[in-house]
């Protein structure tokens, strides 16, 4: 009687969260299919067949490719069945891990063949699985082994062995064999030919039973592994067998019912069985719950009601813990996007790739809502079409995105707009359908003139129903790329700052700062990527030939020395991955924001940050600077200011690292005159230094105090060669380091890269300070050019600042070309007043740019004081203010009340004026 009123009571408890979510479970279909579509739907696929050109190609190819299986099935009909990786001999209802590796099967002997278990976690593999035409049927040995092909030697012959030697291919067999089989199961569903059936419902059956009758893994060694293992898989988040299991089962459901109605409650079983290990294991705070969410929804929609089963753990069971239940390792949606997105910029709390990730997953439940529940996810999640609308900041100039932490940059993946566009079309949105419609065309020119070309689209199952092509309003325009953008955008939860003055593929500027906050982040201090003339050519190094369980990962790509960076006493390092190391941001210029539509003056001629991080290995103080000038419509420069020192002191030495693109790198004074470089062994692993020195080669130095130039060059097909200039400040006790590191591994699959990046080692510049480095800092000046459009930039100096305060005061001097001369003062210390030459400033950051003899442009960032022989500022607290002078009149913003005086004339500003307005 207890037990009875404790289900009511969780029973009224679930009611009542349904009706939060405006949920009606009593309007679900009652019937098969229900999944991707409904038995109506059958009537809808055959007019779309009939009336599309691709949808007949699609159906026709599906045909084509499930009959020569169904040729053979029904001859033979255990041809397919029999070719499933599975315990045939020994019935093993046990498996048996150590860590990431299978190492045995055993237990008590099933009733019925079970699933056989994985290789590894990783991919890795010295064995590959045989064609399905060659796969040797009923596989199995009393020691375990499988019949795979020796990728070691000649010809590859097929051999017996461990099952730990093949990677994740006995997931990839039984996959490919359960793919045939939906697909035959939906062709039943539509044709009524039981040959479709008869060879689906024996894969089934047969998988299903094996499920039922095998345990959980058992990791031996005890550790983090057992709480990530699935059925099939070493992670849960790969149970990706399931994306073909749910809709076999439901569009087979009818004839299952009939032909095989003993075996029922074992399929269910089954199907219970893997979503209750999947909400038992996992990880609760990234992109791995919400694979794990997808999943257990998935099977929920296709298990019947509740009270069908005698645990009473059915579709409202699972589809509840999915949207309103939390537990240790799986959490509900919305606790997950409260935790994981921050509700002012729509970013998600990992690096680009696993943020992107994630979004499509909440899009693709945004659709699943929709379609099988009625409900729109976004009334309740109003995050997800605000991270929808963030995605373009991720993104350089050319289109792809920042390379940060466990990131493969790419192109962006229109498939979330599209998803957003179909949510607003299904819940009467017409203001959202605009914007992303207008998103969508922005990023995705073709969509606009899509047309139904047989071969477009993928031969899937998925193409009739949720993903089948979408045709836009072709009265709706294209937006344009910079209204998606912001010239200063920062992301705290992610520790991710951009500075950009506009998006031309050849001639913005872009940098990417990024700490280490979130998940899926690498050990990189204050790291930059520099971006010019089509590429991102200070890159991000990527992840390593083996991802994020590689050796080359944990030594190099993971740690500061493979990253744009400083690292300290050759020790600088934390924990990756889940890190808690952020930058904060000290001052910047202009505000940060989101993004809005692009006006004249929407990219200022001068952006800046000032960022600060404690390295937490060293106990060091580190902070960054970066600037952009623009000097012209098609050119501009990037200022580089890092100050480091250790808090306590006992500096030994500060190295800056810097990784270009590109084949050849020339480093010389910045006179021209060669350093007499020579070989050298530093930069090591030996004296109790990081390992990641070690993979530095090729490696040769010379101990200068003089100012130098570094130029990197990217040998391009067409002869317009690409480069990075650098110039950076000398300083006593320095050694300049020329060397090669390991590949850029995250552009390694970008196709169009003008050289194969795998082949290439990358350039690399390191400065090595001995002591401290924050009275002399690191500062640099880079520009990027190529041979049809050469460097603009004639001299960079760095003249002696004074001040009347000790502390760390830089003063540089960029000589154009062009006759435009600019002036730069910073200090630690915006309260210390600077002094060079005819300029004085109390900023963070200053400014004075000159055309010939003429004041062009003067900016004072972070500051109360500015001077120059024509022009005073003074406000009195710290404020941001840029003046130009715009054929001969004088414009300006300020973000606080300020007194200027300007050729003898006095102004008075009264409050921030973020607008460009004329000083009158």
């Amino acid at each position: 009687m207890k037990r009875l009123e404790t289900v009511l009571v969780f029973l009224c408890m679930v009611v009542v969260l349904w009706s939060q979510n405006g949920v009606n479970l009593s309007q679900l279909p009652q019937e098969h299919p229900r999944y991707l579509t409904t038995p109506q739907g059958k009537d809808e696929t055959w007019k779309l067949i009939e009336n599309e050109s691709w949808a007949k190609d699609v159906f026709e190819k599906l045909k084509q490719r499930t009959d020569k299986y169904t040729e053979r099935t029904e001859s033979q009909p255990d041809w397919l069945l029999s070719r499933l990786a599975m315990y045939w001999t020994s019935h093993a209802t046990d498996v048996y891990i150590k860590g990431e590796v299978f190492d045995h099967a055993g237990g008590a002997k099933a009733p019925v063949p079970t699933v056989r278990y994985t290789g590894t976690r990783g991919t890795v593999a010295t064995y590959g699985r045989p064609r399905l035409e060659d796969v040797k049927p009923y596989d199995d040995d009393e020691a375990g082994n499988v019949t795979f092909h020796n990728n070691t030697l000649p010809g590859r012959p097929l051999e017996k062995v461990h099952p730990s030697k093949t990677g994740r291919n006995i997931e990839s067999l039984n996959r490919e064999i359960v793919g045939i089989a939906r697909d035959a199961a939906f062709l039943y569903w539509m044709t009524d030919d039981e040959k479709y059936a008869r060879l689906a419902a024996g894969v089934f059956d047969t998988y299903m039973q094996g499920i039922y009758y095998r345990n959980v893994p058992v990791d031996l060694n005890h550790g983090h592994q057992q709480t990530l293992v699935g059925m099939s898989s070493f992670e849960v988040i790969h149970e990706d067998i399931l994306y073909d299991l749910v809709p076999l089962y439901d569009f087979l459901y009818n004839y299952l019912k009939e032909h095989y109605a003993a075996s029922m409650e074992i399929y269910a079983g089954a199907f219970k069985k893997w979503a209750d290990n999947i909400i038992a294991n996992g990880v609760p705070h990234n992109n791995w719950n919400l694979m794990q969410a997808r999943y257990v929804m998935d099977i929920g929609l296709v298990l019947e009601d509740d009270d069908a089963y005698a645990d009473r753990k059915g579709r409202r069971y699972y589809i509840d813990y999915v949207l309103n239940r939390s537990s240790i390792r799986q959490w509900s949606l919305k606790r997950l996007a409260d935790y994981g997105y921050d509700p002012q910029t729509g970013i998600w709390a990992e690096c680009p790739g696993y943020s992107n990730v994630v979004l499509n997953d909440y899009t693709s439940f945004t659709t699943l809502f929709d379609r099988n529940l009625h409900v729109d996810l976004t009334s309740e999640l109003p995050v997800i079409p605000k991270a929808v609308s963030a995605l373009p900041q991720y993104l350089f100039p050319n289109r792809m995105i920042c390379g940060f932490g466990d990131t493969h940059p790419g192109y962006l993946n229109t498939t979330p707009i599209v998803r957003m566009i179909r949510n607003a079309r299904a819940n009467g949105k017409k203001e959202q359908e605009n914007f992303f419609t207008a998103m969508l065309k922005c990023f995705d020119p073709e969509s606009a003139t899509q047309t139904e070309t047989s071969g477009k689209v993928p031969v899937s199952i998925h193409s009739f129903f949720g993903e089948k092509p979408l045709t836009l309003d072709e009265e709706i325009a294209a937006g344009k790329v910079e209204d998606y953008v912001s010239p200063l955008f920062y992301a705290p939860n992610v520790s991710w700052l951009v500075q950009r003055n506009g998006m031309n593929r050849r001639h913005s500027l872009m940098v990417s700062l990024n700490g280490s906050e979130g998940n899926h982040m690498h050990a990189n201090g204050i790291s930059m990527e520099l971006y010019g003339k089509g590429y991102v050519l200070g890159p991000d190094a990527g992840i390593g030939q083996y991802s994020y369980s590689g050796l080359d990962y944990l030594e190099y790509y993971s740690q500061f020395p493979s990253h744009n960076t400083v690292c300290v006493d050759g020790i600088s390092s934390y924990p990756v991955m889940k890190s808690n190391h952020a930058f904060k941001l000290q001052s910047c210029y202009p505000a940060p924001a989101l993004a809005s539509l692009a006006g004249e003056d929407k990219f200022p001629p001068v952006t800046y940050s000032e960022v600060y991080f404690r390295e937490p290995e060293s106990r060091a103080d580190q902070t960054r600077l970066i600037g952009i000038v623009t000097t012209g419509a098609e050119s501009g420069y990037y200022v580089d200011i890092f100050r480091s020192r250790k808090e306590l002191g006992g500096d030994k030495m500060h190295d800056y690292f810097y990784h270009n693109l590109g084949q050849t790198m020339n480093l010389t004074a910045s006179d021209g005159t060669d350093l007499l470089l020579q070989p050298t062994d530093e930069l090591a692993f030996a004296g109790a230094h990081l390992y990641a020195y070690s993979y530095l080669y090729d490696k040769s130095c010379t101990l200068t105090d003089k100012d130098i130039k570094a130029t990197f060059t990217i040998q391009m097909p067409d002869k317009d060669d690409i480069y990075m200039n650098m110039w950076m400040k000398g300083q006593p006790q320095r050694t300049v380091f020329k060397a090669l590191s390991p590949m850029t591994e995250g552009l390694s699959r970008t196709p169009g890269m003008p050289y194969n990046i795998k082949e290439q080692p990358t350039l690399t510049f390191v400065a090595r300070q001995e002591g401290e480095a924050w009275n002399r800092p690191f500062v640099a000046i880079y520009e990027p050019s190529s041979a049809m459009e050469p460097s603009l930039i004639e001299s960079v100096t760095f003249p002696e600042v004074t001040s009347n305060a000790e502390g760390s005061h830089v003063g540089i001097c960029v000589k154009q070309k062009k006759e435009r001369t600019d002036h730069i003062l910073s200090s630690d210390t915006a309260a210390h007043v600077c002094s060079m030459g005819q300029m004085k400033a109390t900023a963070t950051y200053a400014l004075w740019g000159k055309q010939g003899e003429t004041d062009h442009i003067f900016f004072m960032g972070n500051g109360t004081y500015a001077e120059t022989p024509r022009l005073t500022i003074k406000a009195d607290k710290n404020i941001n203010v840029l003046l130009e002078n715009l054929d001969g009149e004088w414009y300006y913003t300020a973000s606080g009340p300020c007194r200027i005086s300007l050729d003898g004339k006095q102004y008075v500003i009264s409050r921030a004026v973020e607008v460009k307005t004329l000083l009158h």
